[in-house]
């Protein structure tokens, strides 16, 4: 009896270490629970596009080819790290016109890409009024965009 209880302490200690591990080092680990961390300096919500801009912005995909195909806010340009410089060359015109706040989404909350994809336009273009979408294409979904 007490063999089987240390077999069952050992087993629960097991999957709780395999939980943490996956939770900490997991690039799309859940939230343990719910907490609004507050917005970083270039990024913005949706309701602040709402209320700030009336959602009337560029709307730029850093997601790869296949999933801006599968879907895409409408008139979303395509520019993802992958092919950068190409797809840049092509949008060129577009975003030195643009006089619209600009915002990058990609895949999720824990997606990095549209930072990365931020932080190369600004290097490249005088772009100043861009920002990265809190939350990516869940949010824009969960928004009904």
């Amino acid at each position: 009896m007490l063999a089987t209880i240390r077999q069952a302490l050992a087993l629960l200690l097991l999957a709780s270490a395999a939980a943490w591990a996956t939770h900490a080092w997991h690039p799309r680990a859940p939230a343990l629970y719910i907490v609004q961390e507050p917005l970083r300096d270039d990024e913005v919500s949706m309701q602040v596009i709402q209320e700030r801009w009336k959602g009337d912005v560029l709307w730029i995909d850093a997601r790869i080819q296949e999933h801006f195909d599968e879907g895409h806010v409408p008139g979303a340009l395509l520019l993802n790290e992958q092919k950068f410089d190409d797809q840049l060359f092509g949008l060129l015109d577009a975003l030195q016109a643009n006089t619209k706040p600009i915002i990058i989404y990609c895949n999720g909350a824990k997606c990095e890409a549209s930072r990365h994809v931020l932080e190369r336009l600004k290097q490249t273009l005088p772009v100043e009024n861009a920002f990265v979408l809190k939350g990516g294409w869940q949010a824009l979904q969960a928004s009904g965009k």
